[in-house]
């Protein structure tokens, strides 16, 4: 399975953006998907997971009520929505996958990742 992260981009203060990541090769269907963040000179951090059912999701407490993560019932994309974007979101947002129906949020337990996509919140 291979990931491919995008709908970034560059938005005012408040705005919002969704983000896709879509499965190629194979479905992710028995994945654990999540997104994860890494802005310039911090380390890379857990934004959201969802199970492989969907049916529990996972959120950061800084984006908590503002981002909803989802995924499609064929599970061949996942999405980020996101709202009341602040400049101190801006930063390359990756998807990941995990086999299995757990979400975690340490970077080290997903084995799958996409190519990062680029978010930037100014005015």
């Amino acid at each position: 399975v291979q990931l491919q992260a995008s709908g970034g981009g560059l938005v005012q203060p408040g705005g919002s953006l969704r983000l896709s990541c879509a499965a190629s090769g194979r479905t992710f269907i028995n994945h654990a998907v999540a997104w994860f963040r890494q802005a310039p000179g911090k380390e890379r951090e857990f934004v959201a997971g969802i199970s492989v059912n969907a049916g529990e999701t996972s959120y950061a407490y800084f984006v908590k009520g503002r981002f909803t993560i989802s995924r499609d019932s064929a599970k061949t994309t996942a999405y980020l929505q996101m709202g009341s974007l602040t400049p101190e979101d801006t930063a390359v947002y990756y998807c990941a996958g995990r086999y299995g129906g757990a979400i975690h949020t340490s970077a080290p337990m997903y084995t799958i990742w996409g190519q990062g996509t680029q978010v930037t919140v100014s005015s």
